[in-house]
């Protein structure tokens, strides 16, 4: 959370000029309800049924640009589709950082609580190895230079190409 995956996907959808998917705006598309009701209603677990089948779609297409939230990489099946079907950038952020990003934003379940910085932390702490399972890259985004993180981004994928 707050690594600014969204941000740099679009921005990334328009050097490349391909399409830009968030995973978590394609299941509020089809649902027509927020991520925040979604987990009021259906909890986690529900939730993440929903993210999967959408992994499940998107990870299929070729030459597209996919943010997806943070938490995709619990379910073990969205670690192996993303990982076999496409350039897993990690997006390396530190805690105090994801914490400044999204102190004031209400649409996080997971950090509607007493202690949101406990919470990220408890989160990277589980998050972090499964993220490095899943990758091909890690790049860092603390820095918050938008146009730097693309650029170390784009030098991954010209690197996976050849590799």
């Amino acid at each position: 959370m707050g690594a600014g995956k969204s941000t740099l996907g679009r921005h990334l959808s328009q050097i490349l000029d391909y399409p830009f998917y968030d995973s978590d705006r394609v299941i509020e598309e089809k649902t027509g309800a927020d991520i925040p009701w979604i987990f009021d209603m259906e909890g986690e677990a529900g939730f993440r049924r929903r993210e999967h089948e959408v992994i499940e779609e998107l990870s299929a297409l070729d030459g597209i640009v996919l943010a997806t939230g943070g938490g995709v990489v619990v379910t073990p099946e969205n670690r192996r589709l993303l990982h076999e079907r496409g350039c897993v950038v990690y997006l390396w952020t530190p805690v105090e950082v994801q914490l400044s990003r999204t102190r004031n934003d209400r649409n996080r379940p997971l950090l509607q609580t007493a202690d949101p910085q406990a919470r990220l932390e408890a989160l990277f702490a589980e998050r972090d190895p499964l993220y490095r399972e899943v990758a091909h890259h890690v790049v860092s985004t603390a820095s918050g230079n938008l146009k730097k993180v693309a650029d170390d981004v784009l030098a991954c994928l010209a690197s996976h190409r050849q590799g």
